[in-house]
């Protein structure tokens, strides 16, 4: 399938499915499967030093690694988009802000790893949103200059349109929601740090590299995956829904750069920051006691949760920007939209089959209980183990050690002291 809709004919153009990551008969097709490959080797490599690596040597490269990495995706997309540029005819309205926005929060990102102070975070964020909000600004104007009198996507004779306030209104709506359930189903107050960003780099790189491995490839977008999400709904287990919903956002935004479909902003927030985000709540039974026994059960419940919100962002642009394909169909929107975006589920029937697996590792298990621990529990037995060793090394490693010893079902825990007080000595 090759894009039209960012080019200056609106129409849709159809080609055959092809296998991408051996796809050799153009320079765009060239970059993406050298960069798959690349990356795939790229986070082998950056795993096995994370194994072999101990102490400060990790803490060292972890920093590194995050700065390489940060670097290397914006390499990937800018370079993707340039030659999408030559060779799809990507409008330069939309073309160069995309460019720019990349290239502001790939530095923003360096930024943050580098120096994470007040200031720095607050130019951060005000570089970053001024970036993204000029995006949407040039996509809106892009829509009124192409596609809001193209006689296809509104057609006053076939009854297509594009209904911008429903639009608008669900993506805010859905986001909202979102965020909220990120913030109910994670009640722990500490925000990011290097570990945690550092897992969200190879979680994402590694969702963003198995999204090419296509099993199936949609005509007007959307793909089967080989368990691309995977990585991502394990993140939100282990560091919770907040961060999953931030990993998500921002792998919502590599997607669109990847595949992009877009002919109105607001379409774009549902079909790739809001509809990806909603994977990020795949960490909400993570902590649901009844289930502790059984990770297997958390994990799938929460990436059912994740895949129906992904749904319904995709529903709603299908039904309020798409209208002009089920028509031509002849079928009704909300038919049409639901019977097209049902891959959702087949994409997360293949990530919740292996990911079942995954968790049925005890060895797996044990590490994912290091970060996924409630921040509470987590608190009390810090607190106790300085007491029982009588001296605690200064790096803190001591609260890891009783967490990295329970088993599965996360029993062990349950005998930290509920007041996280110690008896005194006469």
């Amino acid at each position: 399938m090759s894009l039209s809709l960012l080019a200056e004919t609106t129409q849709p153009t159809w080609d055959a499915p092809e296998w991408y990551p051996v796809l050799f008969d153009s320079p765009k097709n060239i970059a993406g499967s050298i960069f798959f490959w690349m990356t795939i080797a790229i986070v082998l490599a950056l795993a096995l030093c994370a194994l072999l690596l101990k102490g400060d040597f990790r803490k060292k490269f972890f920093r590194i690694a995050l700065i390489g990495a940060i670097a290397y995706a914006c390499a990937v997309g800018i370079t993707m988009l340039v030659l999408s540029f030559l060779e799809d005819g990507i409008v330069t309205l939309l073309f160069a802000p995309l460019i720019v926005a990349i290239a502001v929060l790939g530095g923003c990102a360096i930024a943050l790893v580098t120096r994470r102070t007040r200031p720095v975070l607050i130019v951060a964020a005000c570089l970053a949103g001024a970036a993204v909000i000029a995006a949407l600004v040039c996509m809106g104007i892009y829509y009124g200059q192409n596609i809001d009198a193209d006689g296809y996507y509104n057609s006053e004779e076939t009854g297509a349109q594009v209904n911008q306030i429903v639009l608008y209104v669900s993506a805010v709506v859905l986001l909202a929601a979102i965020i909220a359930l990120g913030f109910v189903f994670d009640k722990g107050k500490k925000g990011f740090d290097s570990k945690s960003i550092a897992y969200a780099a190879v979680c994402i790189a590694m969702s963003f590299a198995l999204s090419y491995i296509r099993i199936v490839k949609l005509p007007q977008g959307g793909s089967v995956t080989v368990a691309s999400l995977l990585p991502l709904m394990i993140y939100s287990y282990m560091f919770g829904t907040k961060k999953g919903v931030f990993a998500g956002l921002v792998y919502g935004v590599l997607q669109a750069v990847q595949d992009p479909w877009i002919i109105h902003p607001a379409q774009f927030l549902l079909d790739y920051p809001i509809a990806f985000a909603g994977i990020g709540v795949a960490g909400m039974f993570a902590h649901t006691k009844k289930l502790e026994k059984y990770p297997q059960v958390q994990f799938a419940l929460g990436a059912v949760a994740g895949s129906v919100l992904r749904f319904a962002a995709h529903i709603l642009s299908g039904v309020f920007a798409f209208s002009a394909y089920a028509i031509d169909k002849g079928m009704n929107t909300w038919v049409y939209s639901l019977f097209y975006n049902s891959f959702v589920f087949a994409d997360i029937a293949i990530a919740i089959a292996v990911g079942v697996i995954v968790f049925s590792s005890r060895a797996f298990m044990k590490q994912v209980r290091k970060f996924s621990a409630p921040a509470k529990t987590a608190a009390l037995v810090s607190a106790d183990a300085p007491q029982e060793s009588g001296n605690a090394p200064a790096n803190g490693t001591v609260s890891e050690a009783p967490m990295s010893e329970a088993p599965v079902s996360g029993t062990a825990l349950s005998e930290a002291p509920v007041s996280g007080t110690t008896v005194k000595k006469e």
